[in-house]
């Protein structure tokens, strides 16, 4: 009887300092609230937790007093004002973790760096560049582990990983090489792939010891094997690896032309994991196979390309396999983590996977058998493609859930917000095609869905009611192929011109002009880099740019020199001898290899403004009830004041970061270009807070609880062709 009165005290005295969370006389840490509760109070996993539905239990923060935040702290993480003057394409998605009062998270330059989670007063910082010029890499996140007193966060800078004291900010010398080891570790089985652009733009995730990762790597002929790997997370030692494009005797070997693993690259898990840790299994999802938009020499499915997979986290062992796209050309890369979450189906509770991509598609997915929960049809596809390609007659459209954003451009989807735009847009629609959102890559052109949208790398959001909160772009692109042959005549051209035009200029343009926010613009490069920065960045890659080793040190000084506008070193040296696929002259292998065709154009399509070139909402935020497969809202993500006040409806923008969703009934997320972030009611979708951001939120947010007070954290760091910035804001109540 004592031992009960005790619990009920201390029940009530929990329930007395959540409604009086200021007063000094009555607090727990969150560790003893969630001991009580059995409700978690920190964020400790990139995704919220290791299903990665970006999920919260905390109610203080609610509907009814969402409207009274105000800001808690700020911490400018990058005070390096003059570098990102000279970057200017700055960029920071990075989700935070915080455990223990202690918030993780990096900057701009990848300094990765501990604050007090309360007060956001730094606590210490890690330079992985100190003395040496940044190696530049997206990072979306670190991972926090612990076995008893030793704390770790593990984090990728460039083509390295690291292991840091959690406490302490130093290196743990006992992992790897003196605190880290190469990201090429275990990719080098038939290649030498050390000079590749091998990076981990999404962070890792442990299970027991194992830390499971995924790679970034090329999108062409130069990529690294995409190969999924387990290392050791206190050594640092690879203990498993599992083909994404098999060996001899693997399963799905048959997928692709013999020796297939000798050339084909890429097939990665980019976009982050997640692990059910009862059943021991790591979900993941893959990327197309190398080279994007030509696969003349994969003929076949391409096995495990484009999968949703089940793999053994401690052996790496296949589990179960989902393909959702065959033979891509489109690059359709699965784009975000699973989700894991339990839904009633016909009156069964179900544990499902969850997966949203980027044409818009949700699969959702038995956990045990990788079969889907509702219906998915085969449909026929176009079969023309260029010379020598193999495109796959039957493609995957799931019945229900509906796509969350559009899958082909037709007539009646021409912008409207002005006549001059449709006039504009029209011209475009009517010298491409359009008709079928499958229709293989060629010389004439194609419009598409499926890149940089529907779904991106923040993810999605799931209630404990199988609600998923999804936000997506409406993102209209044309791509044009050009076989490399015709290079061959442009005898008029330098060399650096004619490499730029090659490998350069369909995400550049021709012009150096970019593409406005996604690809930035190099006429003015030579005022904020040095040329040895520049010939850096073209032979290691930045961020989503990847790297092009495969250019000797004459070729990157003519690329360099071209960009800066220096005439001097001017000459007729036509471009590099490109050597045919089966022409192996001097060649040890066959990697890394050339195609014969690649993107003269791939580019947003924009009307003559500077807005997208379809028919609003260009962004969008849905809920989905994922027991039924049926829509409960959806409605625009984002605003241009400009546009509103010409008495346009609300448009949404287009939109990166993701969603997080809360017991208190709301859905929280920036990610919009009106540089916002703003809070949802969840069940109607309405508008309850919005908040102006120092710079816009391409992050996801975190919820955690200290002391009975609940915060919420964004990284502002604006970029994609908008002011830049290191900063940090927390949210709280007064």
């Amino acid at each position: 009887m004592i031992q009960l009165k005790h619990v009920h005290l201390l029940l009530l005295s929990i329930v007395l300092c959540s409604a009086f969370f200021n007063s000094t006389s009555c607090r727990f840490s969150g560790a003893e609230i969630k001991k009580v509760t059995g409700h978690q109070t920190d964020w400790p996993l990139y995704g919220g937790n290791k299903a990665g539905n970006r999920y919260s239990h905390l109610t203080q923060i609610n509907i009814n007093n969402v409207n009274k935040l105000q800001v808690a702290w700020i911490y400018n993480s990058d005070t390096s004002i003059g570098l990102r003057a000279r970057m200017k394409s700055s960029e920071l998605e990075c989700q935070p973790v915080e455990i223990d009062n202690i918030l993780y998270a990096v900057s701009p330059t990848l300094k990765l760096f501990a604050l007090h989670a309360e007060s956001g007063k730094k606590i210490w910082e890690f330079d992985p560049f100190k003395n040496t010029v940044p190696r530049l890499t997206s990072c979306r996140g670190v991972v926090y582990w612990k076995n008893g007193e030793d704390k770790r966060i593990l984090y990728s800078a460039g083509s390295s990983l690291y292991a840091i004291n959690a406490l302490t900010g130093v290196p743990v010398e006992s992992f790897g090489i003196s605190g880290k080891i190469d990201l090429h570790t275990g990719l080098d089985n038939h290649h030498d792939v050390s000079s590749l652009y091998v990076a981990a733009t999404t962070p890792g995730i442990v299970y027991k010891n194992t830390l499971i990762i995924g790679s970034a790597v090329s999108e062409g002929g130069d990529a690294a094997p995409g190969y999924i790997r387990g290392f050791d997370v206190i050594s640092g030692k690879l203990k498993w690896i599992f083909h994404t494009v098999p060996e001899p005797g693997e399963a799905g070997y048959e997928t692709w032309p013999k020796d297939a693993y000798k050339k084909v690259g890429a097939a990665n898990n980019w976009s982050g994991l997640t692990v059910d840790e009862k059943r021991g299994v790591v979900y993941l999802g893959t990327g197309s196979p190398a080279a994007d938009f030509y696969g003349g020499e994969r003929a076949g499915i391409n096995l495990f390309s484009d999968c949703i997979l089940a793999l053994d986290a401690e052996s790496g062992k296949l589990k179960w396999y989902y393909q959702i796209i065959h033979h891509d050309l489109w690059d359709r890369d699965i784009p975000c983590p699973p989700n894991l979450t339990t839904i009633v189906h016909e009156g069964k509770r179900t544990d499902v996977v969850v997966q949203a991509t980027k044409d818009g598609l949700i699969y959702v997915l038995d956990r045990d058998s990788g079969k889907s929960i509702f219906p998915v049809v085969e449909k026929k596809v176009p079969t023309k493609g260029l010379p020598g390609e193999h495109p796959w007659p039957l493609q995957k459209f799931p019945v229900r859930p509906l796509p969350f954003s559009m899958q082909v451009f037709n007539e009646e989807d021409i912008t409207n917000i002005s006549a001059e735009s449709h006039d504009y847009i029209k011209k475009i629609f009517d010298s491409t095609e359009h008709a079928n959102k499958f229709t293989p890559p060629n010389e004439k052109g194609t419009l598409l869905f499926g890149y940089s949208g529907g779904a991106e790398w923040g993810g999605n959001a799931i209630d404990s009611e199988g609600i998923l909160f999804q936000n997506t772009n409406n993102g209209l692109w044309k791509l044009e192929m050009e076989s490399l042959s015709k290079h061959k005549k442009r005898k008029s051209l330098p060399e650096g011109q004619n490499l730029y035009v090659t490998y350069c200029s369909s995400c550049h343009g021709k012009d150096k002009k970019g593409n406005g926010a996604e690809i930035p613009g190099l006429l003015l490069t030579g005022k904020h880099l040095k040329e040895n920065e520049i010939d850096q960045i073209i032979r290691e890659g930045r961020r989503r740019m990847p790297s092009f080793t495969q250019f000797t040190q004459g070729e990157r000084n003519a690329i360099v020199q071209f960009l800066l506008n220096d005439q001097k070193t001017k000459s007729n040296k036509s471009l590099i001898v490109i050597k045919e696929m089966n022409d192996n002259d001097n060649k040890k292998t066959d990697f890394p290899f050339l195609p014969p065709w690649h993107a003269k154009v791939w580019a947003k399509v924009f009307d003559q403004q500077g807005y997208p070139g379809i028919k609003p909402p260009w962004g969008t935020l849905n809920a989905i009830d994922l027991n039924t497969g049926e829509y409960k809202w959806r409605i625009p993500l984002g605003e241009f004041p400009e546009l509103t006040k010409k008495g346009i409806p609300v448009t949404g923008t287009e939109n990166y970061g993701g969603p997080i969703v809360t017991d208190g009934g709301l859905v929280f997320i920036a990610a919009t270009r009106d540089e916002k972030i703003r809070a949802f009611n969840k069940q109607t979708g309405e508008v309850v807070w919005e908040f102006p951001l120092p710079a816009a939120g391409f992050a996801t947010p975190i919820t955690y609880e200290i002391n009975g007070k609940q915060y919420l954290v964004i990284a502002a760091g604006g970029g994609r062709g908008l002011k830049s910035s290191g900063v940090y804001i927390a949210f709280a109540l007064p």
